[in-house]
């Protein structure tokens, strides 16, 4: 039995299919929710000349607009959903927050890649299913057909 949910959500698709997928097991658990909205930040993509206050704050209220989002769309549905923001690593920030609310779930949303997308990324880091102190639930959106 889940106790603790951590629904992992970025305003996509794929985070809105898992937000839903999430809702309905926290709803069947009567467990605890917490939405984590991440944000991958431009200012890690940006050259240091180039950040500036106007850009920090476009990430900040962007992180704002997608965990109110998360929230409000928990709370329609009968959650008490508890919001926080993270900014960077998705992997780093996931394991970091699952293991400080002790979450027995985690729930996230899976974005097929292209095979060129797959061959460059880096193999050497540990994924989130190697790091992870739980279980992992991926909603998988299907792709269309040809």
């Amino acid at each position: 039995m889940y106790r603790k949910i951590l629904l992992c959500y970025d305003g996509s698709v794929e985070g809105r299919n898992a937000l839903k997928d999430g809702a309905d097991v926290a709803l069947c658990m009567q467990a605890e929710t917490h939405l984590l909205a991440i944000i991958r930040g431009l200012a890690g993509h940006t050259i240091p000349e180039g950040m500036t206050e106007t850009l920090v704050r476009h990430e900040d209220d962007e992180a704002a607009r997608i965990l109110k989002e998360g929230v409000d769309w928990l709370k329609e549905r009968g959650l008490d959903a508890h919001g926080y923001i993270a900014f960077g690593d998705p992997i780093a920030q996931i394991d970091a927050a699952a293991r400080s609310l002790k979450a027995d779930l985690i729930v996230l949303g899976h974005r097929h890649r292209s095979r060129l997308a797959r061959w460059w990324s880096d193999a050497e880091d540990a994924t989130l299913l190697e790091r992870a102190p739980c279980s992992i639930l991926v909603a998988v959106v299907p792709l269309a057909a040809p």
